[in-house]
């Protein structure tokens, strides 16, 4: 019969050991991936340039940081010592009994993560904490040495298959990226000298604003009218309707604020980082409203493609013309109608427009294969998490 042991019994407080005037790497901690170098996370250091008070972590060490039930812990197993900020937990692990790695899979499973935002305590959210004590007493299951590193090889291997299809997807979305360029060109240059227009001369519905509704008017039985929020899309396209909330809505309401096929959505109100986050609307399932941090619009299609506007919406040309229209306020920013028709856009001829669109369409139905492959092969991840770790 396997063992179940508590927490407690396999870590222990490791002793607080400062940077001080040492020279190590700095370590940020993500969520899905675990301890990372910062320069490989963010481009550069963005650590303050005094960084004597951070802790350092040796190899194989666990380091615990916040809000825990996020999964942001991981043990040290990218170099023989670095720093983290002095913020984090660190603790020294039992390696007679527990595999570091192993621990670390134990730690981040489903039933883990369930097990730390039941017991969380406080009440601002992001700033809850989980008591040493009960952390302590959260079990987990300990095979041999010998097993645990038998399930390791299958769990690897598993996850070296997703990443191995994440990583083709990535490529083909990069692929896409390019042939804009090779197509119409940079369009912060415009090389190759493509009329220029205001947003608004090339639309064929005014751009409107979406439906506010309070969260009282937001249902969980199915019933009601899926809307679409910003959270629903990545890289100019919804990455799946078939998971958006749904509310209860007046027929004026669903008239008014229905989605078409082919319209273009862009986040208004947000912090800079998302404000002007677009979507090209297609291959919706049903009806489909729109929530009133976004703004929509029609392009006239006899002289744009919407999945050429997209692009185009997508890119740093017109990520630089938000940033200068954009009103900025504390943790936000907006732009407005007027804005977004004054837009600067590259108008090249229809044709050459829609060769790109049909490139693209392409790509995506590789895309939708590796995308199927790879959601199978999470099922598998999955199931390996669940027979291992419960």
């Amino acid at each position: 019969m396997e063992r179940i042991v508590e927490l407690g019994t396999l870590i222990t407080p490791a002793k607080t050991v400062r940077c001080g005037n040492g020279t190590y790497p700095v370590l940020s901690m993500t969520m899905h991936n675990g301890l990372v170098f910062q320069d490989e996370k963010f481009k550069k250091v963005i650590a303050s340039k005094d960084t004597s008070d951070y802790k350092v972590v040796y190899r194989n060490q666990l380091v615990i940081s916040f809000p825990i039930d996020e999964g942001v812990l991981a043990a040290q197993r990218i170099t023989d010592a670095g720093i983290v900020s002095p913020a984090y937990g660190i603790w020294n692990i039992d390696q007679s009994q527990i595999l570091p790695e192993f621990l670390e899979y134990a730690l981040r499973c489903n039933r883990a993560l369930q097990y730390y935002k039941a017991k969380l305590r406080g009440s601002t959210a992001r700033r809850r904490s989980l008591p040493t004590p009960t952390l302590l007493a959260f079990t987990i299951p300990l095979p041999s040495i010998v097993e645990q590193k038998e399930i390791l090889v299958k769990i690897r291997r598993a996850k070296g298959l997703l990443e191995k299809r994440e990583a083709q997807i990535r490529m083909l979305e990069e692929l896409i990226k390019s042939r804009f360029v090779e197509m119409f060109g940079d369009p912060e240059l415009n090389p190759m000298g493509w009329p220029v227009e205001a947003l608004g001369g090339v639309l064929s519905v005014e751009p409107q604003n979406g439906l506010y509704k309070p969260q009282s008017d937001y249902v969980q039985d199915g019933t009601g009218i899926p809307i679409l929020r910003i959270d629903a899309f990545y890289d100019g396209k919804v990455t799946d309707f078939s998971g958006l909330k749904r509310l209860n809505c007046t027929d004026t309401e669903r008239s008014r604020y229905l989605l078409m096929e082919n319209d273009v959505v862009i986040n208004r109100v947000n912090s800079l980082e998302y404000l002007g986050k677009c979507a090209w609307i297609t291959g919706m399932m049903e009806p489909t409203v729109f929530e009133s941090n976004m703004m929509r619009f029609h392009v006239d299609e006899s002289r744009i493609d919407p999945c050429y506007m997209t692009r185009l919406l997508c890119s740093e040309f017109i990520y630089k013309q938000i940033l200068n229209k954009a009103k900025k306020a504390v943790n936000q920013a907006s732009i407005n109608q007027r804005d977004v028709q004054s837009f600067k856009i590259l108008v090249p001829p229809v044709g050459l427009q829609k060769q790109y669109a049909a490139f693209v369409a392409q790509v995506d139905k590789s895309k939708f294969a590796i995308q199927r492959s790879h959601d199978e092969l999470e099922l598998l991840f999955n199931s390996l998490m669940q027979q291992y770790f419960g």
